[in-house]
């Protein structure tokens, strides 16, 4: 488990370092609209600063017996689906780009869809670990954990923010079926499910314009599959090691949010082929320890909370790097630990910290005593 804990904690820093430095070499060259002066800097020290608050409650969580959050699952869950919903407040929330996510703190933004995440997964976990012997029934299995995902589900959705709606999900698809959710409980579901989401996608022009022009993008290339086209030519400019650190062309205005939602493009771009393979690598080596620390969790509560804290992070990355690579249509998905953003590095940082108190309260492995025959007994001839 020290080898595990160990690999995962040295991923997420270098993860981390590497997001730090491609945020201030993907901004270094923006400049305030109003003041005229670079934001590079300031970008990069909001992002120290809740890198900081991150490692806080990562460190915290991590160095308590995580049976205490059976306690808080849903205070927590119902304060945290209750923030979600003050962005629709005037003068608390804040809209941009005909979306409702953010709430204003001073001199910076939050967004508590983030954090929903992180309750949602306790939330779940302590239902199934509570519910555990009547997982299989369509009542408890089903309908009572739909109306706890429904209500953290709806209000993002309404935000509205379609890629966390469809991240979230899946997480919590994953952790009911690992809980005990009968197969074919989730069919019924599942189908409603997609055909509301396809429903609400066809009469969405802006997104079913991203749908649209992520299957013709030649025909959309200097409108809604604008990002997609200049992240590919970013990658492929990178070639196999990199253009070099600072000296990538996209973010000269080329590649809107290069720093956030596209900063796998940036890498591509700067660091090359190389690069992009190993942050695949970490993402691949995190979801292989988190998966290792479920299977050696003490119980079923443990085992459902590194089960979604890991999908979390693999499915969101999976995400992430499927948009910039036009493999999935945009969703607006950060890239974990690395792209620009406090709230999803927070709540990033807050679901390692529970990993790791899995993971440190786990059972450890059973180690066989080796065969032997009696010839190998050193008190074999003595005694006969």
């Amino acid at each position: 488990m020290k080898v595990a804990v160990t690999i995962l904690a040295f991923c997420v820093t270098s993860l981390l370092a590497l997001g730090l430095v491609m945020l201030y070499s993907s901004s270094m060259v923006m400049v305030d609209k109003h003041t005229h002066s670079e934001i590079g800097a300031h970008m990069l020290q909001m992002q120290l600063l809740w890198c900081v608050l991150g490692f806080v409650a990562c460190v915290s969580l991590a160095s308590l017996d995580y049976e205490l959050l059976k306690k808080f699952a849903l205070p927590l869950f119902v304060a945290t689906v209750v923030l979600a919903a003050l962005v629709f407040v005037p003068h608390i929330g804040m809209q941009f780009n005909g979306a409702h996510r953010w709430i204003r703190l001073p001199g910076a933004t939050f967004q508590p869809s983030e954090i929903v995440k992180i309750a949602l997964i306790i939330m779940l976990a302590w239902y199934g670990d509570y519910s555990q012997r009547k997982m299989n029934t369509f009542k408890r299995g089903i309908l009572v954990p739909g109306l706890i995902i429904a209500a953290a589900l709806g209000v993002i959705f309404i935000e509205p923010d379609r890629g966390t709606t469809i991240l979230l999900a899946a997480v919590s698809g994953t952790m009911l079926m690992i809980a005990g959710v009968r197969w074919l409980h989730v069919i019924p579901p599942v189908v409603a499910a997609g055909a509301a989401l396809v429903y609400s996608l066809t009469h969405d022009s802006m997104r079913s314009g991203r749908i649209t022009a992520w299957l013709h993008p030649e025909a959309h290339a200097s409108g809604a599959a604008l990002q997609a086209e200049q992240a590919k030519i970013a990658i492929g400019s990178g070639g196999l090691t990199g253009l070099g650190l600072g000296d990538g062309m996209q973010k000269h205005g080329f590649l809107p949010e290069i720093q956030s939602d596209f900063i796998f493009a940036n890498i591509g771009e700067e660091l090359g082929l190389l690069a992009t393979l190993l942050v695949v690598l970490a993402f691949l080596v995190i979801a292989l320890c988190g998966l290792f620390i479920a299977l050696r969790a003490r119980d079923q509560f443990g085992c459902l909370l590194a089960v979604g804290v890991t999908s979390l992070v693999s499915y969101q990355a999976i995400i992430n790097i499927g948009v910039v690579t036009s493999l999935l249509p945009n969703k607006g998905l950060a890239l974990p630990f690395i792209s620009a953003g406090g709230s999803s590095l927070l709540a990033m940082l807050m679901g390692v910290g529970i990993l790791l108190s899995v993971a440190r309260q786990a059972v450890p492995a059973k180690i066989s005593a080796p065969d032997f025959v009696p010839n190998d007994n050193p008190f074999a001839a003595k005694a006969a």
